[in-house]
């Protein structure tokens, strides 16, 4: 039964990342271009989209796929993020590729875990709660949290835990509402405890 759950997560989620990516699919981005282009990104995000500001993203060899999703979602006002509205507003679907492209060709870092977090939140990510009905994480994300690009799963190793712990907690209450028909994160999300939500964040800025 989680194994066909599981299936069923991956399969909807697929079919939603191909749809949602279509209108984007035309243009190849440029990684020098988007390096012009991303003297305003550093701020929050780091030159080398490695933010060193817990709230703030990692978009360091994030999936080009998911990156143009969420900043065109943002700008279509489909994913609410009042802080980066000012500068994304004038964004055309080219500079989103070439930003994406950039981002997505440098180096994550790491980062650390609590250890005393990492049993729960391994057991969460790696088997996933299957009395809540909670499929495992690595289903989309990958056993090294490294996503699926084809799919449009965003790569979650090394990402901040602050970061993580707010988006699960939005997806969680309806404040981020941009994965697609299926509702998938949001239905996870609801699923998870507090503790549970810092113990999968924690486990996930920890993996490599």
């Amino acid at each position: 039964m989680k194994n066909l759950l599981i299936s069923l997560f991956v399969s909807a989620g697929l079919m939603s990342a191909a749809h949602a990516s279509d209108a984007n699919s035309a243009y190849q981005g440029s990684a020098d271009a988007g390096k012009a282009k991303s003297a305003t990104c550093a701020a929050c995000h780091g030159a080398d989209g490695n933010s060193m500001v817990p709230t703030f993203p990692k978009l360091a060899g994030q999936g080009e796929r998911y990156l143009i999703k969420q900043i065109t979602d943002i700008r279509e006002g489909r994913r609410s993020v009042p802080e980066m509205t000012a500068f994304v507003a004038a964004l055309s679907d080219h500079d989103i590729a070439d930003l994406a492209a950039y981002f997505g060709s440098q180096t994550p870092t790491g980062g650390g875990a609590k250890e005393e977090l990492v049993e729960l939140g391994q057991k969460i990510y790696r088997s996933g709660i299957e009395s809540k009905g909670v499929p495992a994480c690595l289903a989309c994300h990958g056993p090294n949290g490294k996503g699926v690009e084809l799919a449009g799963f965003p790569q979650l190793a090394g990402q901040h835990e602050a970061y993580t712990s707010k988006q699960l907690h939005n997806f969680s209450s309806g404040a981020r509402t941009n994965d697609g028909d299926t509702k998938m994160m949001r239905d996870v999300a609801y699923r998870l405890h507090d503790s549970e939500i810092e113990a999968v964040a924690n486990y996930i800025q920890g993996l490599r």
